[in-house]
């Protein structure tokens, strides 16, 4: 996969957040504009709460920013198996980028680790994968305001098109990402 240089994705990001903005579903965050490459926080981690539906960015101790998110339609517990509509829980990696989702663009989380493999062996159970982190569906199949309110995913992390933009440009390949109950 080719990645584009930093400031061809600031270039991208602001036509993005031009576009996402107008239509996007979960405008609690604020928007940030990004003018410069160089004014980008460094972030070398990404944490989940699950519980309180926030997504943190951070850098060593230092919160980077902050946003609302959506999870999978049976949120509480950890994923167990495919269908099971769960967010998962525990220490992964972003795995890979995918700008032509069916979501407005999407950050794999590598679930299954080895520990969810280990349970689903020994439970007779396919593990399940493609957990993401992204934005809406490129096809709303529901008024703007049911994103906005509900948990609506089948499993992964999803956040305002906005956000997501500055999610994909702030965090590095291969980011270490928690996700907590």
């Amino acid at each position: 996969m080719m990645l584009l240089p930093r400031r061809v994705l600031a270039a991208l990001a602001l036509t993005c957040i031009a576009f996402a903005a107008y239509g996007d579903a979960l405008p609690q965050a604020e928007r940030v504009m990004l003018k410069s490459t160089d004014s980008l926080p460094a972030v070398d981690h990404l944490v989940v709460h699950k519980n309180d539906r926030r997504l943190v960015l951070l850098h060593g101790d230092t919160v980077v920013r902050s946003y609302k998110i959506a999870l999978g339609i049976n949120p509480i517990g950890q994923k167990e198996r495919v269908g099971d509509y769960r967010t998962p829980e525990g220490h992964y990696f972003l795995s890979r980028r995918n700008p032509r989702s069916e979501y407005f663009l999407s950050l794999q989380v590598s679930y299954p680790n080895e520990t969810d493999m280990k349970r689903a062996r020994k439970n007779h159970w396919d593990a399940g994968g493609s957990i993401m982190i992204h934005g809406l569906p490129n096809q709303l199949k529901h008024a703007p305001a049911y994103y906005e309110i509900t948990d609506w995913t089948d499993g992964c992390i999803a956040l305002s098109n906005a956000d997501m933009v500055e999610v994909w440009l702030l965090t590095p390949d291969n980011a270490p990402i928690d996700i907590l109950p």
